[in-house]
């Protein structure tokens, strides 16, 4: 456990390098936030609890900006709702699509069936003549 509190720990001080370097780091405001630091023995004295000592960063952040678990979902409800039709829309089109599609291939199908049905008719209809002309054939001979 003290591995994965480790790396969470270096992906925030890399978020935090991150924000300064890009000069989102600097503003009016200061945000304070509570975070936890691995103290040099990651054992307290008791042998098998994490030692931590909290700490309040002195990250800036510019008026107004909020840190969310990904920059990129700041969104406004506009945009939301503009982002859920959009995708409603990609959906239906999708969809009339894929109607389309199987609509196509049930005809092709039909037709399929219909060409079957023909050659067997056909078929019957010889297979009958033929049996006819074999009855005939035989009861001719019989006499």
């Amino acid at each position: 456990m003290s591995v994965l509190l480790l790396v969470i720990l270096h992906m925030l001080a890399s978020l935090e390098h991150f924000m300064l370097s890009s000069g989102r780091g600097t503003g009016e405001s200061r945000v304070q936030t509570l975070s936890m630091a691995v103290t040099g023995d990651e054992t307290a004295a008791t042998g098998d609890m994490p030692a931590y000592q909290i700490r309040t960063p002195t990250t800036t952040l510019p008026q107004g900006v909020v840190m969310a678990a990904s920059p990129g979902t700041l969104h406004s409800p506009q945009q939301l709702a503009e982002e859920a039709t959009r995708k409603r829309e990609l959906r239906l089109m999708k969809n009339r699509e894929a109607a389309r599609e199987c609509r196509r291939k049930k005809k092709e199908y039909v037709k399929c069936l219909e060409n079957r049905v023909a050659v067997l008719e056909n078929q019957n209809k010889t297979l009958i003549e033929e049996l006819k002309a074999l009855k005939d054939l035989y009861c001719h001979k019989a006499e």
